[in-house]
């Protein structure tokens, strides 16, 4: 029952050791804290302008209409982060599962 056990430590640590692994986690982490300052700092600045210039957002969009500048700036920032969420799932399941594919190939032969 031990001899199971000891071929998966192996192979998670021929994982772990490969440089592709390295380069997976790297590459997945750089990506995912990339787009995750992007969306907070929509929103900060999102939140700096109504707290710091909320006359701006209350200009209206046109003379005979009662909708602002805040609504579609606000909508924009909402459609601008599903963006970012499905570039990083593309990401995920094209790139990262490709060389994921790989990693475990490598650590099967």
């Amino acid at each position: 029952m031990n001899q199971p056990i000891s071929l998966h430590t192996q192979s998670y640590d021929q994982i772990r050791n490969n440089p592709k692994f390295r380069q997976l986690v790297q590459s997945r982490s750089r990506l995912a804290w990339s787009l995750s300052a992007t969306v907070f700092g929509a929103y900060s600045l999102f939140m700096l302008t109504v707290a710091f210039a909320p006359q701006w957002l209350h200009q209206p969009l046109g003379e005979d209409t009662l909708l602002t500048v805040g609504l579609p700036v606000g909508a924009a920032i909402i459609v601008f982060s599903w963006l970012l969420t499905g570039w990083y799932v593309r990401s995920a399941n094209t790139r990262f599962d490709a060389l994921s594919a790989q990693i475990l190939k490598e650590s099967q032969q």
